[in-house]
């Protein structure tokens, strides 16, 4: 094995209670949570920190992400590993869903269907994470979300049920 592949990398992350998140987020709607977190009013899921992906652009039934896929979000065969891309779409899609709920309300992911069309690399750069709602009901909501360069060439697509927790 060459120097060059043995050289050991590091990568520090810091990320605050997810509890004390959790329990901000009782008596505001989805919408005003989401703008606090994206103000910086409220800490980022522990989730945003391991991965290094973050919150955009948001308004009600729509969540755009953002990251730069790096050498350690690789997998063994040199890409970027579909984690990422799958995470990205359910973490955008969820956050749409959530942004239409009002306060009281919670969900989760029932289901999640991600299309990888093309690999992500650290020579890709930056990407957005773009979704929106299809629909909410009474019980369930679906969304859509697609990952694309900055050029728009897409990499993944998806689409998501969320099951809805009202009180």
């Amino acid at each position: 094995m060459s120097d060059a592949v043995k050289k050991e990398r590091t990568r520090t992350f810091s990320w605050e209670d997810p509890r004390a998140l959790a329990e901000a987020a009782r008596g505001l709607s989805g919408l005003e949570f989401l703008r606090k977190v994206v103000a910086g009013e409220l800490p980022r899921p522990p989730i945003s920190a391991l991965m290094s992906f973050q919150i955009s652009e948001l308004s009600e039934g729509r969540a755009v992400f953002v990251a730069e896929p790096a050498e350690y979000h690789y997998n063994p065969i040199g890409v970027v590993h579909g984690g990422l891309a799958a995470t990205l779409l359910d973490s955008a899609m969820g956050c749409a869903v959530h942004s239409t709920l009002p306060a009281g309300a919670g969900y989760t992911t029932l289901e999640i269907k991600v299309n990888f069309v093309r690999p992500l690399t650290a020579e890709t750069g930056r990407v957005r994470c773009e979704a929106r709602v299809i629909h909410v009901g009474g019980r369930t909501a679906t969304a859509e979300g697609k990952v694309s360069d900055e050029a728009g060439k897409l990499y993944a697509h998806g689409t998501t049920t969320c099951i809805i927790f009202r009180p």
